[in-house]
């Protein structure tokens, strides 16, 4: 019975070997290490080293080839006895008109084979059905018993069974049911294998895989054209072999040939008519149901002949009649009765053309059959014919690696529905061996295998002239375990065959999928196997040792006899399994394994294997032979004579061929050759001898070699000849070994002839070189053992040693442990002699200091010395350098007293000492003595070292040497002296570094230490002898401080107050110092004190955003004459390229330091001031006004601020510089802040008084303070020890304006001057008396009065109505809701304006108007300014023009103004909704300190600020800053006021355009002639 997909239990494991790299590296030796336990299992697994991974070397894209097609249940040696024996029955039904269908039993396909043979061992049919033990059959069937089932059995054996064993045993078949299977629809259809036919059939091109293929589905037929050209084909036609001939539709083919178509036709031509088939279907409880397909018509069925899956299952018959012919029916009688009437009942048989009545036959026949027919001599015959041999058949498609990859990939995830890898393989040989032994399923695969390395390429790779090698790949070409490489290694037997054997000595590639199988065998000519598996899934492996291979073909033959009595050597054919169980039940010792890829596997010597692949894989094998496999190949060889199996080579040519060249054999080899050599002789000349008995003595040489094989083999056994063989002169087609002479032929003996290869003379000699070749170790042997051992009492020289170990290497002797010995000893003597030469050539050169190359040696210690020579003595070879040696050891011996003599009288000179260490080294030995004098020397010099640095004469040493010294000192040996010095030097270096630690604390520390301290720290480290760089350091800080303060006292008492920049000098220079010093906080206050009294003289002169310095605005203008040098120095402060003060007087900064320099200075500067500004105003005057025609030259023109020509409307002319300017671009006079009224309130028709005066900002540099802010300021620097140039130039300019002032006060005292004074106050008295024009109840609300003029004395004049910071803003909210009406009505006042209301005679004019342009030009704010302008604009008509351009551009102003002032309401309201978020402290730290301190109109301000920051100013953009017109009334606030006060409440009236930041102009304006 098969066995269960369960009941396979695996084999034990075979042996797995690990070798080291030492081991691998040598593929033969380890194998035969390995092999005494790896043989005891026939097969063994090697696993390389984890670093040993060859490339894989194929060429993928151009490697194709074509698999072999495997039905794994035709593997199986029983598996497939059970087939032919189906196949033999289905056979025979067909012939009888019926198909073969296999009964149910127990859910479960009836075994007809296992039922045949148990039924025959039992005792036969009789006796089982006599003795009624049919139950026993169910039984030994393993059916359970008490369900009848035997009478069930005999039933199916009556009615399948047993009519085909009648006709096997040639009896009649009396009772014989021609339809035994009509009514039996519950049967399997059984569809023959028909595997001699399948083999000769070339397989479909459309061949798929499923998952498990049934026997019921159909095989390609053949075509009549296959049947043409396959002889076997025509051969089983006749004869109808089953159903697969059936579905051909051919008709005999003696109905072309005869005249039986003459008298036999159908009752139709359409063709033969099949009957309704039978369709088995498996269900998932394997039961069996039978449905019967529907009918097919006539014609369908015709239609379908060629194309219907399904074959007929009935013969087409043929009955003879209507015959036209008699001479034709004479010939055709009944062989039963030989009759030959009733012809219409009359049968011809389709196989033998015999004619049988239906009604003769036994059982007659009640009528005509329908199709094929043959009477029962034919069916006998047909049933009894032997089986054809098995193989393979080859697969019609071909594979790339990757197709048939994905093929097989796809083929094992379908059969066990799980990814490959996930599969495990314990299920895979359980389902293998359970698919191999079952009938039922048929499942096929495709195997790769034999495909030969040297078509497709190696997997391995290979060192030819095709391709390039890496050094890699280089490697492993070479490897021994190359599968290329192993079988011509030197010690492979292999080697010496010139032909490239195909999977011998070529390696055969294999590319297999799950279950694809290699069935037992054993290797040709029973030599060893090894696989290397590249990469893929595991294969699985069965073997079985050699000493059990008889073994395992017994129980193969015994089991199915069947096989090989059709097939003696099926075994050698690897096409069969067996289940590794059935063996193992048989007492056949089986192992397995799973060989993983870069993994090996070695099959021994006639060690059956066998093993399928668990899946996709790839993998490489080849045989090889070592020496102990030559007994094995001669018994193979006789093992093939029995079988008469062909050879693969000659193994006596192999052995004759090594015998020819011995020394070219491994001496192991040799031995093994010698030994095989002389049986072989001895076998000839007994075969000889028989010849010679026989009467042949007729012989010729033959070169056996240079004949092919098919022409040298033994007609009787297939053996190959090579020694000799016998032929025959009459019979030259044939020839026999000797063992079979009498086999040849009938001629006589004296027509035969003995072909010979060697003479028996020849075989003795060559059999004597290789005893030679193995004994020549033996002799070779005792010599070296005679040299090595000292046994004659000679020693041999080197060049003796060295020619016993060439002689072992040219005869390649074994690497036994005698020539390891001889190694070593060769190499121990030239190392001692290289050793000897060394120290002698040392000695000779000197070593030491006298030879510098030499002073890396390693030199030898006496003792050394002393062994050295004993081991120079005590090798088995002569040396002549032993002599020399011991030269030398004497040398050291007396060296050695001498040294010992000097250290007992110590302390020795140095010198001696020295000296004595000279030749120690200079010995090449290293003697003891030699060391203690080299630690006296050492001493000697470390203390003399410290001797000197210590010194008082000596230079001090710094600290690193002193520690060298120290870390020296500990280098030295130790002696009370060196220990004393030591600790002396260590206790100065542990004082010296406080010492440093002090002085770097002083210089780092953040209290400085007054100078008398750090003196008292230097004083003491003075005492120290060693260089202490941070005391330098400290001492040269004090020096420096030293002279610090005498550059301090040296200032202080001058004649002179020390200037601000000497004194900021030494205020740095003294703040680096590392040293505490009181002068430098009384210099830090002084200077700190002048920047103070700085910073308020330029808050008070200083503009905001003001592009000069304070000195420039205290200094006059010396370039004033020219206009062109002044626009360009303006425009180098705005961009910041003029920066030189001292420039400005013509003074260099040395001359500052003299104040009468300075003042000499001013004095100068003023008169160049005056001058220059006469000369800018000629050339002004001349340039044409913006009204004028366009046509002047562009040169001539005036140029504003902005960069830009002045013209049309809108255009001011300085007062001073008679310069035109754009209004927009310039601070202009507000007409409103000079018409204040209060009572007495002021007329609006004296135009005099109306603030019309304007100066540019070229002109008006500074706010210009009043007279009482200045002195105030004086007041202050009076008390500064320190001086500065700008206290020097604002003394300058106090006294130049309280000169003017003087002047001018003396002139409007004059006569004539208080004359016009007193006019012009009784017209404005007039104009007041009279009724005014209606105007609005408040022109200003809550302006000051002005004071009225008063006549007299200076002191008595009225101040200046204007501010005296022209920069001052006034935010617009501030302005009044009627001041647009004002504008109207001074507009309309313009035609009721008349003058001169004065006559000015030109002696007063001129001076006034000199004193005028002497006051403008003075940056001090005077009211006597004010008052000689009021004369000189009352002396002449109105200028209507300027007013009306001031007006217009005030109104433009007030229409801006407005628009911020909502804009500012908005963002005010914005602020209001966020919450505050105004009130950010961060942004109010960020906020000028004016901002936060002024209030709510400071905020205002900063509002309108924003806005503008936001938005952009109407007009032109961004003017630059000028000062407002004289006539601004002065802040009162004088020194104390800030800049920004103006923004305050105290400046309530201002000008109406707010003030913007002044951008720098990108060029200078074009200058003037």
């Amino acid at each position: 019975m098969e066995p269960g997909s369960d009941d396979f239990l695996p084999p034990p494991e075979c042996p797995v070997f690990e070798p080291s790299w030492a081991e691998f590296r040598d593929p033969l030796g380890y194998i035969a290490k390995i092999r005494p336990i790896a043989e005891k299992s026939g097969i063994c697994k090697i696993r390389p080293p984890a670093d040993w991974q060859p490339p894989f070397a194929v060429e993928v894209d151009n490697f194709r080839f074509t698999p072999r097609i495997q039905r794994l249940n035709e593997l199986e040696a029983q598996t497939r006895v059970k087939l032919n024996y189906l196949d033999q029955i289905a056979k025979f039904w067909e012939i009888q008109g019926s198909s073969l269908k296999i009964p149910n039993v127990e859910r479960r396909i009836l075994d007809l084979y296992s039922l045949s043979k148990i039924v025959v061992e039992e005792g036969g049919y009789e006796a089982i059905c006599k003795d009624r033990r049919w139950a026993r059959v169910a039984q030994r069937l393993n059916y359970p018993p008490g369900k009848n089932i035997g009478s069930l059995l005999r039933s199916h054996y009556e009615r399948i069974v047993y009519p085909y064993e009648m006709y096997q045993s040639g009896a009649n078949l009396v009772q014989c049911n021609t339809r035994p299977f009509d009514n039996e629809e519950k049967d399997k259809e059984y569809k023959p294998h028909s595997i001699p036919l399948r083999q000769s059939v070339q397989p479909s091109k459309f061949n798929s895989y499923g998952r498990r293929a049934k026997r019921l589905q159909p095989d390609p037929e053949p075509t009549e054209e296959d049947i043409e050209k396959n002889p076997e084909l025509k051969k089983l036609q006749i004869y109808g072999a089953g159903p697969k001939m059936m579905g051909l539709g051919l008709m005999a083919k003696d109905k072309t040939l005869r005249k039986k178509e003459l008298l036999c036709s159908l009752p139709d031509k359409e063709g033969p008519e099949c009957p309704p088939t039978v369709v088995v279907k498996e269900e998932s409880g394997g039961d069996m149901k039978v449905e019967p397909a529907s009918p097919k018509t006539y014609l369908e069925s015709k239609e379908e002949l060629s194309h219907s899956p399904e074959p007929c299952t009935k013969m087409t018959m043929r009955l003879r009649r209507n015959h036209s012919n008699a001479q034709f029916i004479e010939s055709y009688v009944c062989r039963m009765c030989s009759r030959g009437d009733e012809d219409d009942k009359l049968l011809l048989c389709d196989g033998c053309d015999d004619n049988y009545h239906i009604f003769c036959l036994l059982p007659p026949l009640p009528e005509i059959p329908k199709g094929v027919w043959r009477c029962p001599k034919c069916v006998m015959a047909e049933c009894k014919r032997p089986p054809e041999a098995f193989g393979f058949e080859q697969a019609t498609r071909e594979y790339t690696l990757q197709s048939f990859g994905e093929m097989a990939d796809s083929f094992k995830a379908d059969y066990f529905n799980m990814p490959v890898h996930m599969v495990p393989t314990e299920l895979v040989e359980k389902e293998f061996w359970r698919l191999v032994n079952s009938i039922e399923e048929d499942v096929t695969v495709e195997y790769g295998a034999d495909i030969h390395s040297k078509e497709f390429g190696s997997g391995f790779p290979v060192s030819d002239s095709k391709r390039h090698l890496t050094p890699e790949e280089e490697e492993y070409a070479t490897s021994g375990w190359n599968l290329n490489v192993m079988p011509v290694l030197e010690q492979s037997v292999l080697c010496h065959i010139n032909a490239d054997i195909s999977g011998m000595k070529v390696p055969w590639l294999y590319v297999g999928m799950v279950f694809s199988a290699f069935c037992w065998h054993i290797e040709d000519h029973w030599s060893y196997s090894i696989n290397y598996l590249h990469w893929g899934e595991p294969k699985t492996w069965y073997g079985v040792p050699s000493l059990a291979a008889e073994h395992l073909e017994e129980v193969m033959k015994k089991l199915t006899p069947e096989l090989f009595d059709s097939q003696p050597d099926l075994l050698h054919q690897l096409v069969t399994l067996m289940n590794p169980n059935t063996l193992m039940s048989h007492g056949v010792p089986v192992v397995r394994t799973n060989q993983c890829a870069g993994e090996f596997v070695i099959t021994f010597p006639r060690a059956y294997h066998s093993g399928f692949n668990q899946g996709y894989n790839f993998a490489e094998a080849v045989n090889f032979c070592t020496a102990d496999w030559l007994p094995a190949g001669r018994q193979c060889i006789e093992h093939y004579r029995r079988l008469r199996r062909y050879c693969v080579f000659s193994h006596e040519e192999l052995i004759c061929k090594m015998a020819a060249c011995p020394e070219k054999l491994d001496l192991n080899l040799a031995a093994a050759v010698h030994k095989e050599m002389f049986i072989m002789v001895q076998e000839e000349r007994r075969l000889r001898k028989a010849l010679l008995e026989k009467g042949i003595t007729e012989a010729e040489r033959e070169a056996f070699e240079l004949l092919p094989d098919d022409e040298r083999q033994c007609i009787k056994c297939k053996t190959t000849c090579f020694l000799s063989a016998l032929a025959c002169y009459d019979c030259p087609d044939g020839l026999v070994c000797l063992s079979h002479i009498n086999d040849l032929c009938k001629c006589s003996s004296s027509r035969q002839y003995l072909r010979y290869r060697y003479t028996l003379d020849e075989l003795p000699a060559m059999l004597h070189k290789l005893k030679v070749r193995a004994e020549s170790f033996d002799t070779w042997a005792n010599k070296v053992r005679v040299a090595l051992e000292v046994e004659d009492g000679r020693k041999r020289s080197l060049e003796e040693l060295r020619a016993l170990e060439s002689e072992a290497r040219e005869r390649r002797f074994p690497n036994s442990e005698l020539l390891q010995r001889l190694k070593n000893c060769l190499s121990e003597a030239e190392a001692c002699v290289s050793r000897a030469l060394g120290l002698v050539s040392g000695q000779e050169a000197g070593y030491g200091i006298t030879s510098p190359h030499r002073v890396a040696d390693v030199q030898m210690t006496l003792a050394e010395l002393r062994a050295f020579l004993d081991q120079m003595s005590n090798l088995p070879c002569a040396m002549h350098q032993i002599g020399d040696v011991k030269g030398v050891l004497e040398q050291v011996e007396a060296y050695q007293a001498e040294a010992r003599e000097a250290l007992a009288s110590l302390p020795s000179s140095p010198g001696l000492l020295q000296s004595l260490l000279e030749r120690g080294r200079q010995l090449g030995v290293e003697v003891p003595e030699a060391q203690q004098l080299q630690r006296q020397v050492e001493q000697a010099r470390w203390l003399d070292e410290v001797k000197r640095t210590l010194a008082p004469s000596a230079r001090r040493g710094t600290l690193a040497v002193m520690r060298g010294l120290l870390v020296a000192g500990a280098s030295v040996a130790p002696s009370p002296a060196v220990d004393k010095a030591r600790a002396e030097l260590q206790e100065l270096l542990t004082i010296a570094e406080r010492w440093e630690e002090k002085a770097h604390l002083c210089l780092e520390a953040r209290q400085k230490h007054p100078p008398a301290t750090l003196e008292a720290i230097i004083h003491e480290a003075e005492n120290i002898p060693v260089h202490l760089p941070n005391i330098q350091a400290l001492k040269e800080a004090l020096a420096k401080a030293r002279a610090w303060i005498a550059d301090v006292d040296e200032i202080q008492n001058g004649d002179h107050y020390p200037c601000l920049d000497d004194l900021e000098g030494l205020v740095a220079v003294g703040r680096d110092l590392p040293v505490g010093l009181e002068e430098l906080r009384q210099l830090e206050l002084q200077v700190l004190t002048a920047h103070s009294w700085r910073e308020k003289a330029s808050k008070t002169f200083l503009k905001k955003n003001s592009c000069y310095t304070l000195l420039e605005v205290l200094c006059p203008c010396a370039d004033a004459g020219s206009d062109s040098t002044k626009r360009s120095r303006w425009m180098e402060k705005e961009l910041g390229l003029y920066k030189s003060d001292t420039e400005l007087l013509g003074l260099s900064a040395q001359d500052l330091r003299d104040p009468g320099s300075v003042i000499v200075a001013f004095k100068e500067g003023e008169q160049k001031e005056k001058e220059g500004i006469l000369q800018l105003r000629r050339t002004n005057s001349a340039k044409p006004g913006p009204l004028a025609s366009s046509t002047a030259a562009a040169s001539a023109n005036s140029i504003c601020v902005c960069g830009q020509v002045p013209a049309g409307a809108g255009a001011l002319r300085c007062d001073l510089c008679q310069d035109w300017f754009h209004g927009r671009c310039v601070s202009v006079p507000r007409l409103l802040n000079s018409l204040r009224p209060s009572p007495p309130s002021s007329p609006l028709l004296a135009w005099w008084e109306w603030d019309t005066k304007f100066l540019c900002p070229l002109c008006m540099r500074s706010r210009r303070p009043r007279l009482e802010t200045i002195l105030a300021l004086l007041v202050a620097l009076q008390r500064l020890p320190v001086r500065l140039p700008e206290g020097e130039a604002l003394q300058c300019l106090t006294e130049r304006a309280i000169s003017w002032q003087g002047r001018a006060r003396q002139a409007l005292a004059s006569e004539d001057v208080s004359a016009l004074l007193g006019r012009l106050t009784e017209l404005r008295q007039r104009l007041q008396a009279e009724p005014r024009p209606q105007e609005p109840p408040t022109l200003l609300p809550s302006a000051p009065a002005s004071d009225p003029l008063r006549e007299g004395s200076g002191k008595d004049m009225p101040k200046a109505q204007g501010l005296e910071n022209g920069d001052s803003v006034t935010s617009p909210e501030k302005v009044a809701p009627g001041e647009g009406s004002d504008l109207e009505l001074l507009s309309s006042l313009l035609p009721q304006l008349t003058g001169p209301v004065l006559e000015l005679p030109e002696a007063t004019r001129a001076p006034l108007e000199e004193l005028m342009l002497e006051g403008d030009l003075l940056e001090v704010t005077l009211d006597e300014n004010h008052s000689i302008w009021q004369l000189l604009q009352a002396g002449q008509p109105p200028d209507l023009e300027r007013i009306r351009t001031l007006l217009e551009l005030e109104k433009a102003e007030r229409h801006g103004s407005r628009g911020r002032g909502r804009a500012l309401e908005r963002r005010r309201r914005r602020k209001v909704d966020r919450g505050g978020e105004g009130d950010d402290p961060a942004r109010e730290e960020l906020e000028p300190k004016r901002v936060r301190s002024s209030g709510p109109e400071a905020e205002e301000a900063q509002e309108e600020e924003e806005l503008e920051e936001e938005t952009g100013a109407e007009g032109p953009p961004q003017p630059l800053p000028t000062t407002g017109s004289p006539s601004t009334q002065e802040n009162q606030n004088g020194l104390e006021s800030a800049p920004g006060a103006s923004s305050g409440p105290s400046a309530p009236f201002s000008t109406l355009t707010p003030r913007l930041p002044v951008p720098c102009p990108q060029q200078p304006p074009q200058q003037q002639s």
